[in-house]
């Protein structure tokens, strides 16, 4: 049965000034006779309620409604038993184009032809709801992990707590102290894991497995399978979403080798340092003798051989901290800190000052030249570079070096076991943290339903990291209702799509499943993709990747955009060029509309097309672009790199890569490559994106028309 279209045509924030309206109905009714054509003048008020009326009794299963962005007033224009395509014509026509001019006409009459051929494309999105378990797996019985069970168990879930040590607590149950988490910020507290763990045993829905180790965990979020090891034999638990809380361990000593830690015995960590604290006396290894002139070396600057790119602030917290051991011990102890730069942010400052009006702690930038021992086995620190006078020595009765936080990632198999064809572990940053990206999407890792809490994510403090796993719980949450509901979980929170796949022209070449960022495609016997529903996140980067196109969504597919594209009616005359601007929604297409919502004006001759990521853009979209006529193509997407700002991590770094494939399309074609453009658009750059458009329109008629307009 064919659909029943309606199209709604707003007048109102000035689009009746800008453009014909009129003749926009006259459109509408001429692309879809046997449906209805309706005007208002807010359909944002009152007149929400005419379409609502069309949808529930009048048959209409999907509606075009030409008005303002579709990244405002989603809930008054949300209709469950209909399609719905939002056209722009409020930000990125009336407010950013000469009002009442022909080609601002012909950029909104555009607009209107391509959501109609959008909506009369796409089909309502068949939910997956295959998946509803409702336990949160907690690996790590650390602070982070104890908070995170503590946050899912409270909210109603079941939980299952594995810790791979006899004990839970991690390695807050060696802290001497913490530091201070309320005002004034000056004390030191007592370490409160003991209550926590308390809590945790006493949560009738929380199962604490200890001495145990998860060795394989498959399937997808809301019905993950784990395999879990222990001292009764191995076990396997269904749940919905995972809260990796498996923390950190100290580097190897051989990294710290230059400042005598193995050779001299009153070299020692600060992890050594914390559990001599703990025994109640800070000594020297060498003799038992109390160390009264104790120094602290942060190995925090680039030319330290045992500097670690990260945990600043958690190691000069740490030195600070253990420097009020040493005089807390001994009235007349003297501790010295060495450091590059010392990170006490936020309302550690206060703790940081209150250490600095200690007499008997000295604080120092300095670079440690040499260390060697003397006769009574005391070190003696050859410092360059300090404030107190350039060069000194310090001899001191033990010399504490800062720990290194390395994530439980960077173990070889990494904490899960995934059984994943991209690896069993976690991907992670390039220092090895578990983590997706730190602004956008803190907690979640690139495996849908994972995430990540504590120094497994971050090098974090105590305090910090308890609320990490609180936080990472709330997520775990999140995923578990979304998932029960087959909607993704981010960034399209709430999407009901997933990719199927026309199997009958698979070729197999396997450029999905490498391509995927989040491991949602597995392979079977055949070497076929199999989707994990799930474990998607709906971006449309296996779509841009396969060769064949058979990959497609209900409501997004290279059919449907390449009817948008041919939608576009391509004048004939050279003064009149036309482009297109494929724009991600996440950065480039917000970036637009800010611009329009600033009056910010660029050509009429751009017509855009939101896509998912510039990863799900097909090479045969720019090709089906140049054959249909159009003078030039833009590609807005977000920033690549190490750095990235892809909401889908690598989107916009694997459509580079695609590049390739278009410029031979273009030299095929006998087109000049400067025809197509890759550019970097940040959420922020609405500013300045009119004139990088502007910019490009000067190339596209400094190259020419295209040859193939007319065709």
């Amino acid at each position: 049965m064919g659909k029943k279209t309606g199209i709604y045509i707003c007048g109102g924030c000035g689009i009746a000034g800008t453009l014909d309206t009129q003749k926009l109905v006259e459109l509408a009714k001429a692309a879809n006779p046997d449906a209805p054509v309706r005007t208002s003048p807010a359909f944002c008020l009152e007149d929400a309620r005419l379409i609502r009326t069309d949808v529930e009794q009048n048959g209409v299963d999907s509606v075009v409604i030409a008005a303002c962005s579709p990244r405002v007033n989603t809930d008054v224009f949300r209709f469950p038993s209909a399609f719905v395509e939002r056209v722009n014509i409020r930000e990125q026509v009336a407010w950013s184009h000469a009002p009442n001019h022909e080609e601002t006409q012909g950029l909104a009459e555009d607009y209107l032809r391509m959501g109609v051929v959008r909506a009369q494309k796409a089909q309502p999105p068949r939910p997956y709801t295959e998946a509803n378990e409702r336990t949160v797996l907690v690996v790590g019985g650390g602070a982070a992990g104890l908070a995170a069970a503590i946050g899912a168990a409270r909210s109603g879930l079941r939980v299952v707590l594995v810790e791979k040590e006899a004990e839970l607590g991690g390695y807050a149950r060696k802290l001497h102290k913490q530091f201070p988490k309320r005002p004034p910020y000056e004390r030191l507290e007592d370490v409160d894991i003991a209550e926590r763990i308390r809590e945790v045993r006493s949560l009738p829905n929380v199962q604490v497995l200890t001495s145990a180790q998860v060795r394989q965990v498959t399937g997808e979020p809301g019905r993950f399978a784990a395999r879990i090891d222990g001292p009764g034999g191995g076990t396997e638990v269904a749940v919905g979403a995972i809260v990796m809380a498996t923390g950190w361990r100290p580097p190897e000593p051989a990294q710290y080798e230059r400042y005598g830690l193995g050779r001299y015995r009153n070299v020692v960590t600060s992890v050594e340092l914390e559990e001599m604290a703990a025994r109640g006396a800070i000594a020297r290894p060498s003799d038992g003798r109390p160390a009264r002139r104790v120094a602290f070396l942060l190995c925090d600057s680039p030319g330290d051989e045992g500097h670690l790119p990260y945990g600043g602030s958690v190691a000069c917290l740490v030195a600070l901290k253990q420097a009020l051991y040493v005089r807390t011990q001994q009235a007349d102890a003297t501790a010295y800190i060495f450091y590059d730069d010392m990170n006490t942010p936020g309302h550690y400052e206060y703790f940081y000052r209150a250490v600095q009006a200690d007499p008997g702690i000295l604080l120092s930038r300095g670079q440690i030249r040499a260390i060697r021992e003397d006769r009574e086995q005391s070190l003696v620190l050859e410092v360059g570079d300090s404030v107190i006078a350039r060069d000194i020595q310090v001899v001191a009765d033990l010399l504490v070096l800062a720990t290194g936080m390395l994530p439980s990632t960077l173990d070889q198999e990494g904490p899960l076991g995934l059984a994943y064809l991209q690896g069993r572990n976690v991907p992670t940053t390039p220092f090895g943290y578990a983590d997706s990206h730190f602004i956008c999407f803190p907690y979640e890792t690139r495996r849908t339903g994972i995430y990540s809490a504590g120094a497994v994510r971050s090098a974090m403090d105590l305090a910090l990291t308890a609320q990490d796993g609180r936080a990472a719980a709330l997520k775990a949450i999140q995923c578990i209702e979304k998932s029960s509901a087959g909607q993704a979980v981010h960034p399209r929170v709430g999407d009901l799509s997933y990719p199927e796949f026309f199997m009958q022209k698979c070729t197999s070449c396997g450029r999905c499943m490498q391509e995927c960022p989040f491991g949602a495609l597995e392979k079977n016997e055949r070497g076929n993709p199999v989707l994990s529903t799930n474990r998607c996140r709906r971006c449309g980067i296996c779509m841009g990747a396969c060769p064949v196109q058979i990959i497609s969504f209900n409501d997004y597919s290279i059919d449907m955009l390449s009817s948008m594209i041919r939608a576009v009616e391509i004048p004939e005359a050279e003064d009149r060029p036309r482009i297109l601007a494929l724009a991600c929604e996440n950065d480039a297409y917000p970036a637009l509309d800010m611009a329009g919502i600033n009056r910010l004006q660029y050509a009429a001759g751009v017509r855009v097309i939101p896509v998912r990521c510039l990863g799900s853009v097909n090479a045969i979209l720019v090709a089906d672009a140049v054959t249909r006529g159009f003078d030039g193509v833009i590609l807005m997407g977000c920033k690549p790199g190490e750095d990235y700002q892809c909401h889908f991590i690598r989107g916009s770094e694997l459509l580079g890569t695609r590049m390739e494939n278009i410029r031979e399309t273009l030299g095929r074609q006998m087109l000049e490559s400067e025809r197509v453009q890759v550019m970097e658009v940040a959420i922020s750059d609405s500013d300045r994106l009119p004139a990088m458009i502007e910019a490009f329109v000067d190339v596209i008629r400094a190259v020419g028309p295209n040859p193939m307009k007319g065709l």
